[in-house]
């Protein structure tokens, strides 16, 4: 990346990220489109208010696994196969035992932090409670696949996990059907659909790996708890967890706003949050390809270029997302109605459809810098600014959801103010120059 045109670096780096993160987000959103149709909007809300509780555990399993990411990948470059086989067997080894801890723990949470926490409506409270406690199992194979996805990118073979996601999200669209359509399983039907789909996923991907890399043919034995290797996955993976742990607990509070309106309020925003996922798919990808642009680049010494490749970077983070947010709002009655909600659901979904799909385009204009801040190692500043907004965000939801100016309506409002607070501390930061050691600002 440190020759030729940034851009069409960038872009070639991006888009097989933003491929995966599109398969990986249809999974995810196949459970709530056929039970929304087929069930009805309780079993909707249902499903959909367990969102960000099952990912406030998934970040456990991206945090870890990362570690391990990185250390196998240290191992590959240096030629190290000892090491290599030490991180990754570790690395599964660990992670599996923390598959079965963070399964039982989610399970035996799950009652109290539906009602007191997220204050869930008491009418889908038996529905949420049977969906979420049969996806916990499917924790463990989540966590497996996971890392094992995690050491192949380590040994620069990303496109697997692609492949390997496309056989899980058909397999869970053609389960979805058969369990909840034909034998009438309602949401427990999805849960278990999810389930097995995920534990098709894990195993395809482990015989994978072990068939291709002949390195990575453990016996029983090879797996062992390995205390310094623990460490420095831990060192590395949890700065990860807490960034997204931390995101993922807060939106559980707006969570809690929503549903305290009830029901219907519950289903518009569970259709929201799995639409707004794909609107943040772009920015996202774009800020990853950034930091491994610049992170390169700043080792080359080419200060100029990492500015340069920010800017388009920028740009094209927002030509993306800004088509996919007209997209979106231009069919936002056609989204709502095809996840069946109506009445005042169907209103509410409508609303934070066009309302808050626009203002996301706003975090296409200065999310894409964070790979910037991570690339030069400031990530701490992408994370001040991340847990910022956020409670920013969340500050401003509970201050105006019971007044005459908001109500309601700062359900889809409250990105406004956060986002746009983060997008003069971040641009502010970028044109500063902080983001570089003092003697190299003069530089650019």
């Amino acid at each position: 990346m440190t020759e030729g045109t940034p851009w069409k670096h960038i872009l070639r780096f991006g888009l097989p990220l933003l491929l995966g993160m599109f398969l990986q987000q249809l999974y995810n959103t196949t459970d709530t489109l056929i039970v929304g149709n087929f069930v009805g909007t309780k079993a909707l809300s249902a499903v959909g208010t367990t969102n960000n509780l099952g990912f406030l555990f998934l970040a456990i399993s991206i945090g870890i696994s990362t570690g391990s990411c990185v250390l196998v990948s240290q191992a590959f470059g240096a030629k190290n196969e000892k090491e290599m086989r030490l991180h990754a067997s570790t690395g599964i080894l660990f992670l599996m035992l923390l598959s079965l801890v963070v399964c039982a723990f989610s399970i035996a949470i799950s009652k109290p932090a539906f009602i007191y926490w997220l204050d869930v409506p008491e009418e889908i409270l038996p529905l949420t409670l049977l969906y979420f406690r049969i996806f916990a199992v499917g924790i463990i194979f989540q966590f497996g696949y996971i890392i094992i996805s995690s050491i192949l990118r380590a040994l620069g073979d990303s496109a697997a996990s692609l492949y390997f996601l496309l056989v899980a999200s058909v397999l869970n669209i053609g389960l979805d059907l058969f369990f909840v359509i034909n034998l009438k399983m309602g949401v427990a039907g999805a849960a278990i659909a999810t389930d097995i789909s995920q534990l098709l996923c894990f195993i395809i991907a482990y015989i994978y790996m072990v068939k291709k890399y002949p390195v990575f043919r453990f016996k029983l034995s090879d797996y062992r708890w390995n205390n310094e290797s623990i460490k420095q996955t831990l060192r590395v993976g949890l700065p990860v967890f807490l960034q997204l742990g931390i995101m993922s607990f807060g939106l559980t509070f707006i969570q809690r706003a929503a549903n305290s309106f009830g029901t219907d309020m519950t289903a518009a925003f569970a259709v929201l949050q799995r639409v707004e996922m794909y609107i943040m798919i772009p920015y996202i990808s774009f800020q990853n390809a950034l930091a491994t642009f610049t992170g390169q680049n700043l080792g080359a010494g080419l200060l100029k270029r990492v500015t340069k490749g920010a800017l388009q970077t920028v740009l094209m983070s927002f030509l993306v997302t800004a088509t996919v947010a007209l997209v979106i709002c231009l069919n936002a009655e056609g989204i709502a109605r095809a996840f069946a909600l109506e009445g005042n659901a169907f209103y509410y979904g409508y609303h934070c459809l066009r309302i808050t799909i626009l203002i996301n385009v706003i975090l296409s204009l200065y999310n894409p810098l964070n790979g910037l801040f991570q690339g030069s190692k400031k990530s701490e500043f992408a994370t001040f600014v991340a847990v910022f907004v956020l409670m920013l965000r969340i500050g401003v939801t509970y201050i105006f959801k019971d007044s005459a100016i908001f109500g309601k309506s700062i359900i889809w409002w409250n990105p406004l103010f956060g986002f746009s607070v983060g997008f003069i501390i971040t641009w502010s930061m970028f044109l500063s120059r902080r983001w570089l050691e003092k003697d190299k600002r003069k530089l650019i």
